[in-house]
């Protein structure tokens, strides 16, 4: 632990031992204000929760503004997962770490997870997830479009509770077509390329498209996770005034929607979309075939706050509209 505790200090600046000082090397040779640190990684039952005890003591006699990352094991559900949850919530650490890698249908069935979820514990850290589709012989094939299609409707219920899921991340995210461990993974590349996957530009979807606020999108007032095959989650950019709007289609047809934006007003009629589809969900980008799946981007113009749009089947589309925000 006095180990831990020093890596932290050098992360934070100089490190005096007992053999002296020794500046920090490492591209920061300045304090760069660490605030997280986890404790343990997919360690699960009373043992873990003993060791971490010790730890978090530790850290915040020394570091009481660090926020402190714990882990609810390998698993998303069960009674490992459920037992750390409950020792966790009595600890009040900052964040609890989630992992999740199950087949598709998991994800679209669990779009709604954090819809229900306690408002007062610890926040949730989605630390790693990804969707495992079936196998082929090819490298690159487990990053198919179906799972980064499930992934995309996960993540529109994450993006809806993020005032409880307060960050996430893919995993894993790099790999090599000829020695990896592995299988899926965000980045794919050879000794001459790098190749991105759906899963890749999904990721980049939501992430250019974060917006500032959420807002509610819901038809006949519940939230829009499954019904008829579609997945959904809106925010407002108040820097840009914009109002953004991600919906996924998991259909094999297309699906026509009638945009209400209630309590909004247009400051232009010139919006845009960004678009990621293909009719063969077990399609996928290949380091040879650079780009095969990959978004388009075309405006959309609007003249009234109600509006008509038609979601390509198997999509996944980020709707961009000019409005006013006070």
């Amino acid at each position: 632990i006095d180990d831990a505790l020093d890596l932290i200090e050098f992360a934070n600046g100089s490190l005096t031992t007992k053999w002296g000082k020794i500046r920090n090397e490492m591209g920061h040779p300045a304090p760069f204000n660490m605030k997280f640190i986890g404790v343990g990684n997919e360690q699960w039952e009373p043992q873990y929760i003993e060791r971490y005890k010790v730890f978090e003591k530790a850290i915040h006699a020394k570091y009481p503004d660090i926020k402190i990352v714990s882990g609810s094991g390998p698993y998303a559900e069960g009674e490992y997962f459920n037992y750390a949850w409950k020792e966790l919530k009595q600890l009040k650490p900052a964040l609890i770490d989630e992992h999740y890698y199950k087949p598709p249908k998991w994800f679209f069935s669990n779009a709604g997870r954090y819809d229900n979820y306690e408002r007062t514990g610890p926040k949730v850290f989605a630390g790693e997830y990804a969707a495992h589709s079936k196998d082929n012989p090819d490298t690159e094939s487990r990053n198919n479009w179906e799972s980064a299609l499930a992934e995309a409707a996960f993540m529109t219920g994450l993006e809806r509770n993020a005032d409880l899921v307060q960050m996430c991340s893919y995993a894993p995210l790099l790999a090599h077509v000829d020695a990896w461990q592995w299988r899926p993974d965000l980045i794919w590349f050879d000794n001459l390329n790098s190749m991105a996957t759906p899963n890749y530009y999904v990721q980049k979807l939501f992430s250019t498209n974060k917006g500032t606020h959420v807002v509610s999108i819901t038809e006949d007032d519940k939230a829009i996770t499954g019904k008829d095959s579609l997945y959904s989650s809106a925010v407002i950019d108040k820097q840009k005034g914009e109002l953004i709007i991600k919906i996924v289609n998991s259909a094999s047809v297309s699906q026509q929607v009638e945009l209400d934006l209630k309590g909004c007003k247009l400051s232009k009629t010139e919006g845009m979309v960004q678009t990621l589809a293909t009719n063969d969900i077990y399609s996928y980008n290949k380091v040879a075939e650079l780009q095969k799946l990959k978004p388009d981007e075309k405006k959309l113009l609007f003249s009234t706050t109600k509006y008509n749009y038609s979601l390509p089947p198997y999509s996944v589309s980020v709707l961009r509209i000019p409005v006013s925000v006070k």
